[in-house]
């Protein structure tokens, strides 16, 4: 079955020549994204941005995966035409040629480079003839528009280099007619005026011809109050004079003998590394002018001071018998202090006088410029490095029309357009690795110097977080002080951590990390800006747009465009879907932004980001356990938009995600004066951290509540921190330290007469007296906490204690009594739906049923424990039910399903660090010494 797509017109695609329907408008829109960026990656992101550009839906993401599952069924009999899922969007796998986008571009390559007249008449018609109207239509997005506006610029180019070749082919007389219509609807395109005036002189019409300039010479006058370009004079100069010259070619004259430029600057001294991006460089230009021999172009993009301009240079030095014809080298000040961007003319002028044009011969006008200059570098092998760009459109009109050139752009932004229209390869430059900023010191300090005082060396990478710029100026300030240890500017660097002090250069702006950065904040419009000093205040590592749309106070909706320019000018970096982060001394120079802030704006700020984080945690946490004693949090300000998981698996993925953020936020919320905040989401991320054995981070964030709640006078936060952080010392095996904390909590909670408070801590304080084997005090404790919360009327807590008192008869040999305590317990937590609860109970039966040798009826309780375990992600009761149900198979005579049951728990205990994983390694380890 053949396929095509069209594009250039009502978006379609055909099987055998039939429509076939491929569903609504948006569906439409994700479907022309994909042909659009044919067999390249789209992130989520990109194709949601696209496709809802002003207002994505609330459930956007489902909507977008519900197009692309009716897309697949939709292109299910197409042959060799898929949608794969990538890990961070999606491809549209298809031959190029079978979309009339990719194909029109083919073809006009083709035309350009074409040595014979009549075929490139012939692939230009070929080309112009698959437009079918106005592309994309009826699409119309931001990103859509754009498109077609670049699309229909590039036909019109199109269509003026296919005229030349007709009037050099000898078709004058056919194009007047076409010529004469087309000035009336661009009056002012002198290109075209240059044509029709052509084409009427050898029509024999060199009257007309000069009429129509004339015209023309007044038009621009009246409009633009200049006069026609050099060129265009000249033109009708040999008109007027009958030059029999002109009518010969309409191409540009020679300028004499081929000049070979040279304009490179000189190889980087200070490169280290880049192995995989040279590589990656050499690969894409070789692709691009392997495919069908067309002009290379490949972006190099990345922050500033990330290392663009010395990788390219680099890689153009190590590659100059590739380019025999010469190579051209501009510095676009796209990102400098006091610089303006240089206009494209600008840009040409300097390649023409490279290329040997001579003053007087210099044309004026843009489009002549660009003119002059591809006839000059066409059928050449050049190498065009255009540095530091600002964006695609001053990068445009300096791109060769003929093939066998490359162009490598460098530029702090993404520069998609030259990606989606010119077909350009792109590669991000990314962090020095610790090996390669070592090698990057090595190249201006001596390898002894380095040796002598590893540690040192150690200390200044770490603080400059593999940057290429701040390593050079360490390196700099290091090789003007030989005689000083390398400690002593480690020392001062990190007496400046978090910010860029370290890393002035004395009065040079290029190679200043503050004015590096500032060329790029500067650029942002005023939104992006103010964005950009808030995520100074964020704890990070990384933040979410819900999240960043809380500090800014905005709707999501509008905060996501903000952080794609963000994005796009490399001050953020998404490495994964919806996640954006920043280099750490990116985020240094944010926070010295926000600190120029009235004090009030911040403080409005930071109350939004924690309230941000507290209300999605709580929320989050009321998804693992909804029967947890809830607490009173404060309201949310103005603007804050906190996330709401649905369920379990929601709840696990949004604490897994956001952990690291929230043991960061706990400690900014302590400094910053919100105590209630950080002893309340050190509340809210206790059970996930629980679960997953997160120990470290719960003494950590544990610890900053119940200083937090201490400077707050709140007994009964300060009870519930000592409690919280019960499970990190109990499963490492610090009973002494537990029994403390739990002691400590009992004391307060006795005071403020909390009864259910204090059956809770009873609980905790039995299992560390078994821990410590004194199993008749654990009794008590247990005895005494479903007392409470008998007379509190706490039916979860109850359920829990008959459980905990069912394991203290287990433990003490009353199977039978621990069952009908068991029993109970599950009874009322399957009714209360408390499924944590219901798991721990099950396994207390299995171990029960198992010491009376029931060993089928322990096996499935222990079952249920671990299918509930898994769902709730929690992972040490899933080790514990693994652990015990491998040995009932041992016990049924069932040795390889223990041995996998064991081995199972196993590795969770080593992961989480828990001190039982020596006691089943031992365990294993006598059941192999066994079988031999």
């Amino acid at each position: 079955m053949s396929v095509e797509f069209r594009l250039l017109g009502e978006v379609v695609a055909l099987a055998d020549g039939n429509p076939v329907d491929i569903g609504h408008a948006r569906q439409r829109c994700v479907l022309a994204v994909l042909l659009v960026e044919a067999n390249r990656v789209v992130h989520v992101d990109q194709l949601l941005e696209r496709v809802w550009p002003d207002r994505p839906p609330q459930r956007a993401h489902s909507s977008l995966y519900s197009y692309l599952s009716r897309l697949r069924r939709c292109l299910a009999g197409f042959p060799d035409v898929r949608i794969d899922r990538q890990r961070s969007g999606y491809l549209l796998a298809v031959d190029p040629m079978t979309v009339d986008l990719h194909r029109f571009e083919k073809l006009i390559d083709r035309a350009r480079r074409s040595a014979d007249d009549g075929t490139a008449l012939d692939l230009f018609d070929e080309a112009i003839g698959l437009w079918r109207g106005e592309p994309f239509a009826p699409l119309d997005t931001p990103w859509f528009h754009n498109l077609r506006t670049a699309l229909q610029q590039r036909r019109r180019a199109a269509e003026r280099d296919r005229t030349d070749v007709a009037l050099r082919h000898g078709q004058h007389a056919t194009l007047v007619a076409e010529l004469s219509r087309e000035v009336v609807e661009h009056p002012l395109d002198e290109r075209l005026a240059g044509q029709l005036m052509l084409a009427l002189s050898r029509s024999g019409r060199q009257a007309e011809a000069l009429d129509h300039y004339q015209r023309m010479r007044h038009s621009l006058a009246e409009a633009l109050g200049v006069d026609p370009s050099p060129d265009l004079q000249e033109l009708h100069l040999r008109i007027l004079h009958g030059d029999p010259e002109f009518a010969a070619s309409s191409r540009a004259r020679a300028v004499g003998t081929a000049v070979v430029p040279q304009q490179l600057p000189p190889r980087p001294a200070m490169f280290a590394g880049r192995t995989h991006e040279l590589a990656t460089l050499t690969a894409a230009l070789d692709r691009q002018l392997a495919n069908d021999g067309g002009v290379a172009v490949c972006v190099v993009g990345g922050m500033g001071g990330i290392g663009k301009t010395w990788l390219v240079l680099r890689w153009a030095h190590d590659n100059l018998d590739r380019f025999p014809d010469g190579q051209l080298y501009v510095n676009l000040r796209g990102f400098e202090p006091s610089a303006e961007v240089m206009p494209p003319p600008v840009a040409l002028r300097g390649f023409l006088d490279a290329l040997g044009v001579p003053p007087a011969s210099m044309p004026t006008e843009l489009d002549a410029l660009v003119g002059r200059y591809r006839s000059l570098v066409s059928g050449r092998r050049m190498l065009i490095v255009l540095d530091n760009a600002r964006d695609a459109e001053q990068v445009r009109p300096l791109l060769p029309g003929a093939p066998g050139c490359a162009v490598v752009v460098t530029s702090r932004q993404q520069l998609s357009g030259l990606v989606a229209v010119e077909g350009a390869s792109q590669i991000s430059v990314d962090l020095l690795t610790a090996a390669e900023s070592r090698e990057l010191l090595a190249r201006r300090l001596t390898e002894c110097r380095l040796a002598a005082e590893p540690a040192s060396v150690d200390g200044i990478i770490e603080r400059c977080s593999g940057l290429p710029l701040a390593l050079a100026v360490a390196a700099a300030r290091a090789a003007a002080r030989p005689d000083f240890p390398l400690a002593v500017l480690d020392r001062e660097l990190a007496e400046v951590q978090g910010s860029l002090d370290g890393f002035a250069s004395g009065g040079d702006p290029a190679t200043d990390l503050r004015a590096v950065f500032s060329w790029s904040y500067r650029a942002l419009g005023a939104p992006a800006a103010r964005l950009f000093r808030l995520l100074g205040l964020h704890p990070g590592p990384d933040i979410s747009a819900p999240a960043a749309a809380s500090l800014a106070a905005l709707p999501e909706r509008q905060v996501r465009p903000i952080l794609s320019d963000l994005v796009r000018f490399q001050l953020l970096v998404q490495r994964v879907p919806g996640r954006y982060t920043c280099h750490d001394l990116l985020r240094a120079y944010a926070a010295e932004m926000v600190e120029s802030q009235p004090a009030a704006e911040r403080r409005a700020a930071l109350h939004r980001i924690v309230d941000h984080y507290l209300h999605s945690a709580v929320r989050a946490d009321r998804c693992l356990s909804p029967l947890r004693d809830p607490i009173a949090t404060p309201p949310p300000q103005p603007g804050v938009a906190p996330e709401d998981p649905t369920d379990n698996t929601e709840a696990m993925a949004w604490f897994t995600t956001e952990l690291p953020v929230l043991v960061q936020v706990v400690g900014l919320a302590a400094r910053s004066g919100f105590e209630q905040h950080a002893w309340q989401v050190a509340w809210a991320m206790s059970t996930f951290m629980g679960r997953r054995g997160c120990w470290a981070d719960l003494i950590t964030v544990q610890s900053h509540a119940l200083a937090a709640a201490e400077r707050r006078g709140d007994w009964a936060a300060m009870a519930q921190a000592h409690r919280d952080i019960l499970p990190a010392y109990s499963e490492t095996g610090r009973f002494a330290t537990a029994r403390a904390h739990l002691e400590a909590a009992l004391v307060l909670l006795d005071d403020l007469a909390d009864q259910v408070g204090q059956a809770h801590t009873l609980l905790g304080l039995s299992w560390i007296s078994e821990k410590e084997g004194d199993q008749a005090a654990a009794l008590r404790h247990d005895e005494r906490a479903l007392q409470l919360f008998r007379d509190s009327g706490h039916e979860a807590g109850q359920a829990r204690a008959l459980n905990a008192l069912g394991w203290d008869h287990v433990i003490l040999g009353e199977y039978a009594e621990a069952i009908r305590y068991c029993e109970q317990a599950v009874t009322v937590q399957r009714r209360l739906a408390d499924r944590t609860g219901e798991a721990n109970s099950w396994d207390t039966l299995g171990y029960a049923h198992h010491h009376l040798g029931e060993y089928q009826r322990a096996a499935r309780c222990y079952q249920r424990s671990l299918t509930l375990s898994r769902e709730l992600g929690h992972r040490y009761n899933e080790a514990e039910a693994l652990n015990h149900l491998g040995d009932t198979h041992q016990a049924l005579g069932e040795p390889e399903a223990a041995e996998r049951c064991w081995r199972q728990a196993l590795q969770i205990l080593t992961e989480l660090q828990h001190t039982e994983a020596d006691q089943l390694r031992e365990k294993l380890a006598a059941v192999h010494a066994a079988g031999r």
